[in-house]
């Protein structure tokens, strides 16, 4: 039977609870999303229904009020059950900027309709093709015009506008010359998909290694009410990075059930897997790789653990953030390596599961920062040294 290696924690009923859920999607129905490039519409209602994906959201709005350890946890058991949970991550942290930011009358609106799943906000509008991660770049513009704003320009790898309601959109609202710091003239807008797309708004899937639905979008004279502006006009970037620390820490745990899950898909099979009439997983080259792979993922589950608390108490946690997520996709990309190799030939078949939850956790040495930029972060915020871009 499929156990989690640190049985007991300070969150065992709520795993408890969201395992005995995750049972009835099991392997077959993992594979056969992945098979068709779909979306576990089954899974991710199921989720809605049972409140989970809600649970930033305070109580005040429907949602279940808990913190971002709590939340943690649900994103890494989803990537530990054998699923992946960057099909509905973005309804649980996306909401962040609209709560923490817009007024009143916007979280009224929007806010108990996201906790219910009667709107999804899945989908934020960020990235651009020649800007990449210089935000401060971004060439798609909001000029504002009466009671609304037109939206020109372009963004890309926005991930799951298909299976969404709503988007968060960063447009530059003042040019870049006309600024006196590059992070000001940057506006947030929330976007009704309906009313937008084929109404100044083109979407164009990007075929990728990943069962991952993400999109090229177009915007050519996109008009959106001026009452869809959140909070105010030219502080959009500051509000963006203001939501990147729950992010990137709940990106962490997904990275730390997919480690966990090969770590225990790994010590099975070499445990039954004989070779030269003995187990294979009896071989010192089969178990140092192995328990290598789990002191690295017990490390970063620490980190993790550290930047929820600082973040749940309201302190500054952008370091602690940022060095989670670097472990955690390290030590996922490298139990990976390790479930791999232990498998042989057999990692390579689908039925297996290996190959598919290989592709996925690859993403996170790149999205939704690359490990360079974080060692960017580190060198320059923590340890002092010199801008290096």
């Amino acid at each position: 039977m499929k156990t989690h290696i640190p049985s007991h924690d300070a969150h065992q009923d709520m795993r408890e609870a969201l395992r005995s859920m995750f049972a009835g999607f099991d392997s077959a129905y993992w594979q056969k999303v992945d098979h068709e490039r779909g979306y576990p519409e089954k899974f991710v209602n199921a989720l809605t229904e049972a409140g989970w994906l809600a649970a930033l959201i305070p109580a005040e709005y429907g949602g279940s009020g808990l913190g971002l350890a709590e939340a943690s946890v649900i994103m890494e058991e989803i990537n530990f059950a054998g699923g992946n949970a960057g099909a509905c991550h973005g309804q649980m942290y996306n909401m962040g900027t609209l709560l923490r930011h817009g007024s009143d009358a916007q979280k009224k609106l929007y806010l108990p309709k996201i906790a219910s799943g009667e709107l999804r906000l899945q989908s934020m509008a960020v990235t651009e093709p020649t800007t990449g991660t210089d935000t401060t770049k971004i060439k798609t513009t909001a000029v504002k015009q009466g009671d609304r704003y037109v939206v020109n320009g372009q963004k890309v790898w926005i991930s799951r506008i298909q299976h969404s309601d709503l988007m968060i959109l960063l447009a530059r609202t003042t040019p870049l010359a006309e600024v006196k710091r590059k992070s000001e003239g940057m506006s947030i807008f929330i976007v009704n998909l309906k009313d937008a797309i084929g109404q100044g708004m083109a979407v164009q899937p990007i075929a990728n290694m990943v069962n991952h639905e993400t999109n090229e979008v177009f915007f050519d004279n996109l008009e959106i009410p001026a009452e869809n502006l959140i909070g105010e006009e030219g502080k959009g970037f500051k509000y963006i990075l203001d939501g990147l620390n729950a992010e990137r820490t709940l990106i962490a745990a997904e990275c730390i059930g997919d480690a966990y899950w090969f770590l225990d898909k790994a010590r099975h099979y070499a445990s039954e897997r004989v070779v030269f009439n003995r187990p294979i997983g009896q071989n010192q080259g089969v178990q140092f790789p192995m328990a290598e792979a789990y002191i690295e993922t017990e490390a970063a589950n620490l980190m993790r653990f550290k930047a929820c608390a600082l973040f749940d108490a309201g302190q500054p946690c952008g370091a602690e953030a940022n060095m989670a997520k670097y472990l955690a996709a390290k030590a996922s990309w490298e139990a990976a390596n390790m479930c791999m190799q232990t498998h042989g030939g057999f990692g390579f078949a689908c039925e297996y599961d290996v190959e598919r939850k290989f592709r996925e956790t690859r993403l996170y040495q790149v999205a939704p920062i690359s490990t360079n930029l974080i060692l960017s972060y580190v060198a320059e915020h923590v340890l002092g040294l010199p801008r290096s871009f």
